[in-house]
């Protein structure tokens, strides 16, 4: 029972070939190994080529390929995970007609704040229990608004998995959950929102046909399975937003349960049973992978835009590229804690939904030239974004969501002990590290949508806690974290476009 996951992030496709009946991975493979391109034309836009991301899947499995063609010629179904809230719109030939808008895009954030005066607040957050803030939806408006002459040409729009999905199998198709990220879905009638398309004027007939998150979504064609070494007709038979499967590879799938992810952005994710919403929309609600008519599973969505790519920013500008990401953390656990005084402010990579979808820009404080050196630069930086997802978690609690542990995969900023323990113990959570990834995610996802489990539950007999952070009672994180936030308040108050 081997199964092919697939994970569409935006600094590279991962792919992991998993054994379902031993619930392990056998192999797994990444591409590029630097960062993909985000193309900026213009200040806060962020898009990417989906032909880059067709090349590099291509290029990913390729190395599978090459470590295990007899086991991926194997595999039985697919599933994919993909970047959230981005916009893909095609023709009648099934051809992109521009770059993806992808998440991190701030060029629609005052037509979703336009909409939601004229829509109306009670409507938005009642009803969409989101504002249409910088989403899927307010991207296409945008479109329409500045490029009518693309627009018209508009067949089908997707979301970027789909997108991936339809290049495997010929077929255009989304989720209900999907549209839910992009915010078309209105969860009071359970459909989708007509008052949404009728306000930004889309015509229903450009979203996809709808299909199940698990399910049998479309088959491999025969020229795609022969360039990628899979057998033809293999169902795609799972496909998520990146965080609702980073949730599923944690085995959190129910209300009270969370979890967290540091990559390009930073995540804290929560499931819930219950129909609520922040006032200001700076955390967000969608249809968990889940979610049922029998069984209500939504998904609360803390989302820091500079989380990995500040990071990736230190390594590039504070140390040149002379350290890796190992060396970098060690080097940030010589200095003390709180950095000795040393702020960052986390931001500067578009507008950050936490902040009311402001942009303020990363900025440091308390700047000492003689004091602070190198680690307490590398250290500011894993405090700061370890602050702010505390801010974010304070958030989170006004909706109902008080994490007591915080599952989180084994990667990226959490392969810092420093900047696990931080978030320990400036939230009061334990931090639960496992053995899984995004792909691996989408793979679980794949083998459950194919019915290659007795039972879901099956799905997660291989997932390993490999370790746990508990709050120490010796730190004094959170009397550095209430001078960080009173200086982020400080920031906000003087903001200015």
């Amino acid at each position: 029972m081997i199964v092919l996951g697939i994970d569409l992030g935006s600094s590279s496709i991962k792919v992991s070939l998993f054994d379902a009946a031993k619930g392990v991975s056998i192999a797994e493979a990444a591409y590029p190994s630097n960062e993909m391109e985000i193309i900026s034309s213009n200040k806060d836009w962020a898009e990417q080529d989906p032909e880059v991301w067709m090349d590099n899947l291509k290029s990913a499995i390729g190395i599978l390929r090459k470590q295990n063609s007899q086991l991926l010629s194997q595999s039985e179904a697919i599933g994919i995970s993909y970047q959230m809230h981005g916009l893909v719109i095609v023709d009648k030939e099934g051809k992109p007609l521009r770059n993806s808008i992808i998440w991190c895009d701030s060029r629609a954030v005052e037509i979703g704040n336009k909409a939601m005066r004229e829509l109306g607040g009670n409507y938005c957050l009642n009803n969409l229990l989101n504002s249409p803030g910088n989403f899927t939806a307010s991207k296409l408006r945008w479109v329409k608004e500045n490029e009518p002459h693309i627009f018209e040409k508009i067949h089908k729009i997707m979301l970027p998995g789909d997108y991936i999905a339809y290049r495997l199998t010929n077929d255009i198709r989304t989720t209900n959950s999907g549209l839910s990220e992009g915010v078309f879905w209105d969860f009071d009638e359970g459909t989708i929102s007509d008052k949404l398309l009728d306000y930004y004027g889309f015509n229903r007939e450009v979203l996809p046909e709808v299909v199940d998150t698990f399910s049998d979504q479309g088959h491999l064609t025969k020229e795609m399975a022969a360039e990628l070494g899979l057998k033809q007709n293999i169902p795609v038979s799972y496909r998520a937003g990146d965080q609702p499967n980073n949730a599923l590879s944690l085995n959190v799938l129910n209300p009270g349960e969370v979890a967290a992810t540091a990559g390009t952005s930073g995540v804290v994710y929560g499931v819930t049973d219950k129909k609520d919403y922040d006032a200001l929309s700076r955390v967000n609600t969608f249809l968990h992978v889940n979610n049922s008519e029998k069984q209500k599973r939504l998904g609360v969505l803390l989302c820091l835009n500079s989380v990995g790519i500040l990071n990736s920013w230190a390594r590039q500008q504070i140390s040149g590229n002379s350290l890796d990401y190992y060396q970098m953390n060690e080097l940030a656990a010589l200095a003390p804690e709180g950095a000795g005084g040393l702020l960052v402010l986390p931001f500067g990579n578009g507008a950050e939904r936490i902040l009311e979808n402001r942009n303020i820009g990363a900025s440091m404080h308390n700047m000492n030239l003689i004091n602070h050196k190198q680690p307490h630069i590398l250290r500011a930086i894993q405090e700061g974004i370890v602050f702010a997802f505390n801010y974010g978690i304070d958030i989170m609690k006004g909706v109902g969501l008080n994490p007591v542990v915080i599952r989180a995969g084994k990667a990226n900023m959490f392969l810092s002990d420093l900047f696990a323990s931080t978030l320990a113990n400036i939230s009061g959570s334990q931090i639960e590290l496992t053995n899984t990834n995004g792909a691996e995610g989408a793979a679980r996802g794949a083998a459950i949508g194919a019915g290659l489990f007795t039972s879901p539950a099956d799905a997660f007999d291989g997932l390993k806690v490999l370790k746990i952070y508990e709050p120490s009672a010796n730190s004094n994180i959170r009397e550095y974290y209430l001078k960080w936030k009173s200086m982020l308040e400080a920031t906000l108050k003087n903001y200015t476009l």
